[in-house]
């Protein structure tokens, strides 16, 4: 198993196993694995590698996990990151107002799950937690409140923090938030 950043090589695996696991393709009761909920197009994917902000997990050749994070300006370009970003000022984590300088957006991470369970999971955002380190000192996230899989992943697994609770376009989310100087492995 090899976890890595990114490289523009890696755009078709990180597409075909979006595509697998996009709530918008799997049937209702795939839905309690987990999913993800927003799809990245080849452009979003080519601007997240530049900046170096998408991680992989590539076993035999085949991305079989991604984690994308990258700065608020990234993500911008969807509408829920802009209502997150005004709410921002209003959050607090471990005493620290959280700002779009000290702050960014982890997520989504999606994992095939034939490698669920495995350790995969904790090791790609370890990745990801220690390059981002270099420049935030928060990492903030939010999960669909139905997906239950992800939630119980990220508090349990990796000890996400909740830090609130928002609804945007008639879904209902937590907040979540951690610092990017802890380590998640044991």
């Amino acid at each position: 198993m090899i976890f890595r950043k990114a490289t523009n090589f890696d755009i078709a695996g990180v597409i075909e196993l979006q595509s697998s696991y996009l709530l918008a393709n799997i049937a209702e009761a795939e839905r309690e694995n987990g999913f993800v909920t927003t799809p990245f197009t080849i452009e979003q994917i080519e601007q997240a590698i530049a900046i170096d902000g998408l991680f992989i997990a590539e076993d035999e050749n085949k991305i079989v996990a991604y984690a994308f994070a990258a700065s608020w300006d990234y993500f911008s370009q969807w509408k829920i990151f802009p209502f997150m970003v005004r709410r921002l000022p209003s959050l607090e984590f471990t005493a620290e107002t959280i700002t779009t300088e000290n702050s960014f957006q982890y997520g989504p991470i999606c994992i095939d799950e034939n490698y669920r369970g495995s350790g995969l999971f904790q090791q790609l955002f370890e990745l990801m937690r220690i390059e981002m380190n270099k420049q935030y000192s928060i990492g903030i996230t939010f999960i669909n409140k139905i997906n239950k899989r992800s939630f119980e992943a990220h508090t349990k697994k990796l000890k996400i923090k909740v830090i609130d609770h928002f609804e945007f376009n008639e879904n209902h989310y937590y907040g979540l938030a951690f610092l990017t100087s802890e380590t998640v492995l044991e």
